[in-house]
């Protein structure tokens, strides 16, 4: 997406310090998006990630639906896309919308899965 700086995988969520994929404790895999603010807005990353997911069950903590905000602003684009998702699933949208707190980054075989794999279905 233009105007998306870098990606990083990680975990988030939780209390538990330095979580990792074997010992995720109690926090989600997440990915921390940096991006340009003149170019891209947190709307319009929002925006993008809804038309391509569909989180319709209730997952474990470590592959829960959410979406971590940093001000009001955010957590009322959140709110306000998973109001929308929800209607437009009938009821059947689990995502949580809940402030960020500390991200710990993934082990590096983590990045850049998608470009490792050869694409999405790893072609």
């Amino acid at each position: 997406m233009d105007g998306v700086i870098r990606t990083v995988v990680g975990y988030t969520g939780g209390k538990e310090k330095n979580p990792t994929y074997r010992k995720i404790k109690d926090s989600t895999e997440s990915i921390l998006i940096e991006y340009n603010p003149d170019i891209i807005t947190f709307e319009d990353i929002i925006a993008e990630w809804s038309r391509m997911h569909a989180p319709v069950g209730k997952g474990k903590t470590q592959y829960r639906s959410a979406i971590f905000y940093v001000d009001e602003e955010q957590k009322k684009i959140a709110e306000d896309t998973v109001k929308a998702m929800k209607i437009y699933s009938r009821g059947n949208n689990f995502t949580d919308v809940e402030p960020v707190s500390a991200f710990y980054m993934a082990e590096e075989y983590h990045q850049d899965h998608y470009k490792k794999r050869g694409g999405l279905l790893g072609n």
